[in-house]
């Protein structure tokens, strides 16, 4: 076998900054070549701190040259599963889990505070808060879907945010903020708060993530949630092709957070 593993995971063919969009991310991948598949067998070892992915017996790094080790083995199984289902050609585009765990290991690892401060500062400026000044049907819209999320957060965890009318910045009362933190801090490690900060950014509110976290909406409900204002729109105006393929794909970034998230809470 060639000494593939010595590289970063995904070759040389991945850019070293990510685009922020999925869909153009995604076209940039496509076209670069992609590394031939290398290995027979992905497998899982039981590591120190963790289960560590093999290919041909051989331990995976990241592309830091950190061995890539989950905390359980459903965790890990994500993983093995993508890297058994490459091709003849390794698709970084369809490992979402695996840079994902890439990122917690590598970078959420060193700045665990920034990052989990990060989702706080969201939580500042949440999706839910800010509510449209018309027409009628679109405010009770917003109303219907995104009170019942609000009540949850300041009965669960005692965060009352205030509503905002427009567009225009309103600071969220310090002990709404403090509160949320508090709550948040039932998740403060690498891979948990990177599963979150995904569903954070892709949503646009970490009352949403909270709520995902904690059971109190399943994934396809803060999916929905996240996109009132959008869906209202495509209701009136219509859609089109690139937008739908961006959300189709941000959705399969937001799942892949999602199932690497539950998986760390399975029993190992």
């Amino acid at each position: 076998m060639r000494d593939e593993l010595d590289k970063d995971i995904f070759g040389t063919f991945i850019p070293e900054h990510s685009h922020e969009d999925p869909v153009r991310r995604a076209q940039i991948q496509m076209k670069r070549p992609l590394p031939k598949r290398f290995y027979q067998e992905a497998a899982i070892a039981e590591a120190q701190e963790g289960f560590s992915i093999l290919l041909d017996g051989k331990a995976v790094k990241t592309p830091a040259k950190n061995t890539l080790t989950l905390p359980t083995r459903e965790a890990a199984e994500l993983v093995v599963a993508e890297w058994a289902a490459q091709g003849e050609h390794i698709n970084p585009a369809t490992m979402p889990i695996t840079k994902l765990a890439n990122t917690a290991i590598d970078a959420v690892a060193n700045s665990l505070d920034e990052v989990f401060d990060e989702i706080v500062r969201f939580a500042g400026t949440d999706l839910l808060c800010y509510r449209a000044d018309a027409p009628k049907e679109l405010i009770e819209r917003q109303a219907r879907n995104w009170d019942p999320v609000l009540t949850w957060v300041a009965t669960a965890h005692q965060a009352r945010f205030i509503l905002v009318e427009g567009v225009m910045h309103q600071e969220q009362p310090v002990a709404a903020i403090a509160a949320y933190a508090k709550a948040l801090e039932a998740y403060r490690d690498a891979f948990r708060i990177s599963c979150l900060n995904v569903v954070t950014t892709l949503t646009g509110s970490a009352v949403l993530a909270l709520a995902f976290a904690e059971g109190a909406f399943d994934l396809d409900t803060v999916w929905s949630l996240a996109h009132v204002d959008e869906d209202w729109t495509s209701e009136h105006w219509g859609s089109d092709e690139e937008a739908e393929a961006r959300r189709e794909a941000r959705y399969a970034e937001f799942a892949a957070a999602a199932a690497l998230f539950a998986a760390l809470d399975s029993a190992s």
